[in-house]
């Protein structure tokens, strides 16, 4: 009976199936919706460079912006500019070779995630409106169509 059903070379093993679900619990993918410091594109720590990938923004923009903060608070905001480069993770090398529409994309998603869902249900709505379209149009009985499939034959 055994010559019947060859026996598998790995038997259930529910301890290694434990430790292969807990290691993807655990190693999760980089996350495009997450803060990274941009130090490829950055000045001192990247901080600045990651702000502006998150948000979109110019990122001499955000630069500005953060020394008129600096100014302002009094250096009092220094602190924390080195405590988030220090905390955030650097940007993933996956992410460097992204197209700009993408790049758009995911800064849209960020921003606001409704509104980025609503809009890739409105794009497949009209997918899926125009295959309708074009099945009606291959499907109903259509002489000029049938006519330029006999031309081709």
């Amino acid at each position: 009976m055994s010559d019947d059903y060859p026996v598998p070379e790995h038997r259930y093993d529910p301890g290694r199936d434990h430790q292969a679900r807990s290691r993807l619990l655990t190693e999760q993918p980089a996350s495009r919706t997450r803060f990274y410091r941009d130090k490829q594109n950055g000045k001192v720590m990247g901080v600045c460079a990651g702000i502006a990938d998150y948000t979109g923004f110019d990122v001499n923009l955000v630069r500005i912006c953060f020394v008129a903060a600096l100014f302002m608070s009094g250096f009092g905001i220094l602190p924390f500019y080195f405590i988030m480069g220090w905390v955030s993770p650097t940007k993933p090398r996956s992410f460097e070779r992204i197209d700009k529409e993408e790049k758009k994309f995911w800064q849209g998603v960020r921003a606001s995630p409704a509104h980025a869902a609503r809009d890739i249900r409105s794009r497949f709505r009209d997918i899926d409106r125009r295959l309708a379209d074009i099945e009606s149009y291959v499907t109903t009985e259509n002489r000029s169509l049938a006519r330029e499939i006999e031309q081709l034959r």
